[in-house]
């Protein structure tokens, strides 16, 4: 008889340890709800939980929890980063990190609310480099910027672009 523990070292031996849990749960050796162990990880730190049916989870986090609350979805529970998008809304900047659960079919969105004058959160590329340059570009954008963010060179604004312009952000679009 093949044991879990046999299937987790074979598997251990071609995966890296992030996707054996995915695989693991795929084949339903973890029975541990992703979501509830979510909850339950950063119980308090959650500001706001909506879900979206059929698959689709919302959590609203201060945004100096931003690194542990990825880290603990991505590393933890090895589900899949997305994207990272900013959205200038009239009482503050969104950004929202989008992570995915494939063989769960789920889909688990962090939202961090920045206040307009203090524009500022912490990068994530450290954890996840596929964030960098998603993160230059809502920075140049938006004029968000990602504390100890590993490259913060300009991507896509042209050199002569007015500084402390983003054309992005809601003041600038009904001012053309």
């Amino acid at each position: 008889m093949i044991t879990s523990a046999a299937v987790h070292t074979f598997l251990n031996s071609f995966f890296p340890n992030r996707r054996i849990k995915a695989i693991e749960r795929k084949f339903g050796m973890v029975q541990q709800d992703v979501i509830k162990e979510l909850k339950e990880k950063l119980g308090k730190k959650i500001l706001k939980w909506e879900e979206k049916p059929p698959k689709r989870y919302y959590l609203t986090i201060p945004r100096e929890n931003i690194l542990e609350a990825a880290n603990f979805i991505f590393k933890k529970q090895g589900a899949r980063f997305i994207i990272e998008s900013g959205v200038d809304t009239p009482r503050a900047m969104e950004i929202l990190y989008h992570f995915s659960f494939d063989e769960l079919n789920k889909i688990v969105t962090l939202k961090v609310l920045l206040p307009k004058d203090g524009c500022e959160v912490e990068s994530i590329a450290s954890l996840i480099p596929g964030a960098s340059w998603i993160e230059r570009e809502i920075a140049e954008l938006l004029g968000v910027k990602f504390l100890n963010h590993p490259d913060p060179r300009r991507l896509l604004l042209a050199e002569d672009w007015p500084e402390g312009e983003f054309p992005l952000r809601q003041e600038v679009r009904e001012n053309q």
